[in-house]
């Protein structure tokens, strides 16, 4: 694969690298990095501890890489360079200049569109989930419904999420306020020959479940409790009436007593 680099200047070199890497198969979500972002070694702070041959893969990335390697070395340091290339991206893409090609691209749905029917095909963003390398792949956000998928592509899924960050579509939003779509309201209604399904009936399901979920908890606990439709027997449910029986038929013959003696006086 280094073997297909060749030309007669440095700044060709390295323009050509990175052409090379944004358009190579699989990294359509990468925009190219400006070279002043990249030579900037402000913007390149503690990424030496994260990247192995940190120095080679600079140098590949930036500038003529004309070190007698082994194969096997060459290929290290290429992928040094591809993992170094990503976490610059990632904070290349929230500045200005960075934002601006991420913008195009959305516009152009070079990120997919979102699955979902109700949001009608809405342009979606890359992004990761964490922003640490090596914890989660790139996730693809939707702005209309505000959920994330996976790409469809196996290729882009075994992208690191940490490329991309978890603030540059918010950030992009926040530059580009005009942007944001609307949140629909609209949701699939269920309906049976064209009629809704009742409301009560989602109603009956959801209040099964939250006991389902009470007595589980209560059991975690050593806890045992039963419902009164749950009773073994009908006699449990008759000596539960009997005892509030005697107090109600007194309270009555009290009050018919005191209502006669009113009367009499």
């Amino acid at each position: 694969m280094m073997e297909e680099f060749h030309s007669e200047t440095d700044s060709d070199y390295t323009s050509y690298w990175r052409d090379w890497f944004v358009s190579s198969r699989g990294n359509e979500y990468f925009c190219e990095i400006d070279e002043d972002y990249l030579t900037d070694r402000f913007n390149l702070t503690g990424l030496n501890t994260e990247v192995s041959y940190y120095q080679y893969a600079l140098d590949l990335v930036t500038d003529v890489f004309d070190l007698d390697a082994d194969d096997d070395l060459r290929e290290q340091i290429e992928k040094a360079a591809r993992h170094l290339y990503g976490l610059v991206h990632a904070r290349y893409i929230v500045t200005t200049r960075g934002l601006a090609k991420m913008l195009d691209k959305y516009k152009k749905c070079d990120f997919g569109k979102c699955p979902r029917v109700l949001c009608e095909g809405h342009p979606l963003l890359p992004m990761g989930q964490h922003d640490l390398p090596n914890m989660s792949t790139v996730k693809l956000y939707c702005p209309k419904c505000e959920d994330i998928y996976n790409p469809k592509s196996s290729r882009h899924a075994s992208i690191d999420g940490a490329y991309f960050g978890t603030s540059f579509h918010s950030i992009l939003f926040q530059v580009y306020p005009a942007l944001n779509p609307e949140k629909s309201l609209r949701r699939y209604e269920p309906r049976i020959y064209g009629f809704k399904v009742h409301a009560a009936a989602a109603l009956a399901r959801w209040q099964d479940s939250c006991r389902e979920d009470l007595q589980e908890r209560l059991g975690e606990f050593g806890m045992s409790h039963k419902f009164v439709e749950e009773s073994d027997s009908e006699e449990e449910n008759f000596e539960y009436g009997e005892e509030n029986e005697p107090a109600r038929t007194e309270k009555v013959a009290g009050d018919g007593a005191s209502g006669r003696m009113d009367l009499g006086n």
